[in-house]
């Protein structure tokens, strides 16, 4: 496993000329799909009193996000076979014809289709994103780069709900797929000139069908078991599920066709490790989808304030992922891995600490300072998971493999914590203040393993 023991400089990687064009199409794919996530989330409700279809609602996000890490699972295979602007280009033509899809649509089930159709595109998208930094840009610059892109995440969350709820608010829904859908042709202009064209694979893996089949089924079972209010129907439906995820595993080591590197799963191998900790780390933003619901519950905050409620661990994320991309020696770096957890946990903790019914200005604040302290600790040790994958293999193509397999596993434990977040939260109902405690502590005691999964983690 490599180090880089120099890093590159911001000003290197964002000055016009040099590698500008590249930083800002990786950036833009993954900004992009982002984006996308939460302006529809913000349109939806206004889309509805439209074209109806209030009992298919859940179902967008469930349709959007298993076609995307469906998708995300082919990313390596298509960059072999397509090289980095080939593959943008796919990417991009599912992306921008389900956005023009949504935009049109007379009901809600031509709206699930253009969502579908979406997931394509921003799974595909949003793995090219990590993926493509290895091949494009010099080592020195990686951690730069990664950090950049995640901070798109970031991006996405302040500017989707912000975007949608402008259309939403003016009565022109549609138009805001519209504009989606330029910015994806822009993005798509803009690849060939500043993307290289890369080698492309002599001979193509195969699709691990097996694969993808288990994940799904596990990913689909695990959010209908968000939507039982019968404990025990729900603890059976996500056990069923874990043993999909068990028989995965199980598969992906035996066999030749699998969703991630082979590298993964032998002993000594420190891909194991890196995956889990982004599975962990990721499951921490899940929080997200539901702090909105319970700054408007417990404490009767306006709509706004309860979106930057939302918005608040990838507000952490993002400024402190800019700040920690510096870092090179590797015992630093590996200092910031086992402390991204621990600061991840504490800060759901201490949130989950003031729950309470009737929580004023003061309880509110504290809540803020709780969830931009939780991102903070995903912000300081994911762009280095990141690095870590890349720098994985001496061999190219593995090392390819293993940025793309980065992202594959944070879209699957972004898919599976937001179904695990409605399990909690439902297990807490009626009462909303246990159900925000349930998912907050059960998130935070997820992030303390996090520490040890980091510590496995060898750098040099």
């Amino acid at each position: 496993m490599t180090t880089v023991e120099s890093a590159g400089t911001w000003r290197e990687l964002l000055t016009p000329g040099q590698y500008l064009g590249t930083a800002a199409v990786l950036a833009g794919g993954v900004a992009l799909h982002a984006t996308n996530i939460f302006l529809t989330t913000s349109l939806l409700p206004t889309a509805i009193e439209d074209i109806g279809g209030e009992r298919l609602y859940a179902w967008n996000m469930t349709v959007f996000t298993i076609m995307s890490v469906i998708s995300s699972m082919l990313v390596s295979r298509l960059l072999a076979a397509r090289g980095p602007v080939g593959a943008y280009l796919v990417g991009l033509a599912p992306f921008v014809v389900g956005t023009i899809v949504c935009a049109v649509s007379p009901s809600m089930a031509v709206l699930l289709v253009g969502r579908a159709v979406q997931g394509i595109g921003g799974g595909i998208l949003a793995g090219l994103g990590y993926a493509v930094v290895q091949s494009a840009l010099p080592e020195r610059l990686w951690a730069k780069a990664t950090a950049l892109i995640s901070a798109m995440w970031g991006l996405g969350t302040l500017a989707g709900p912000a975007i949608g709820g402008v259309f939403a608010q003016l009565g022109v829904w549609r138009l805001a797929f519209v504009v989606l859908a330029v910015l994806g042709v822009l993005v798509a202009v803009a690849a060939p000139a500043v993307l290289p064209r890369g080698e492309r694979a002599a001979s193509r893996e195969p699709v691990p069908v097996t694969s993808l089949v288990l994940l799904t089924l596990a990913t689909v079972l695990i959010s209908v078991a968000a939507l039982f209010e019968d404990v025990t129907h729900t603890l059976l439906t996500c056990a069923v599920a874990a043993v999909l995820v068990v028989g995965f595993v199980s598969w992906e080591r035996r066999t030749t066709a699998g969703v991630l590197p082979r590298t993964t799963y032998l002993a000594g191998s420190p891909l194991k490790w890196i995956y889990l900790s982004i599975v962990i780390l990721t499951t921490g933003m899940a929080s997200e989808a539901f702090t909105p619901l319970f700054g408007h519950r417990l404490a009767g905050v306006v709509p706004l304030v309860a979106a930057f409620l939302g918005a608040a661990v990838s507000l952490g994320w993002s400024v402190s992922t800019m700040f920690a991309a510096g870092a090179a020696a590797p015992r630093t770096v590996h200092r910031l891995l086992v402390a991204g957890p621990a600061l991840l946990a504490t800060g759901l903790a201490v949130t989950g600490l003031f729950q309470w019914y009737g929580a004023g200005p003061v309880t509110v604040v504290v809540w803020f300072a709780g969830l931009i302290l939780a991102g903070t600790g995903i912000g300081i040790a994911f762009p280095h998971l990141l690095v870590a994958a890349m720098s994985s293999s001496p061999d190219k193509a593995e090392a390819g493999k293993a940025a793309a397999g980065a992202n594959t596993v944070e879209l699957i434990a972004v898919s599976f914590s937001s179904a695990i977040g409605g399990v909690l939260v439902n297990l807490g109902a009626p009462d909303m203040a246990h159900s925000a405690r349930y998912l907050l502590f059960g998130f935070a005691a997820v992030a303390l393993a996090g520490c040890l999964t980091a510590r496995r983690i060898r750098l040099g």
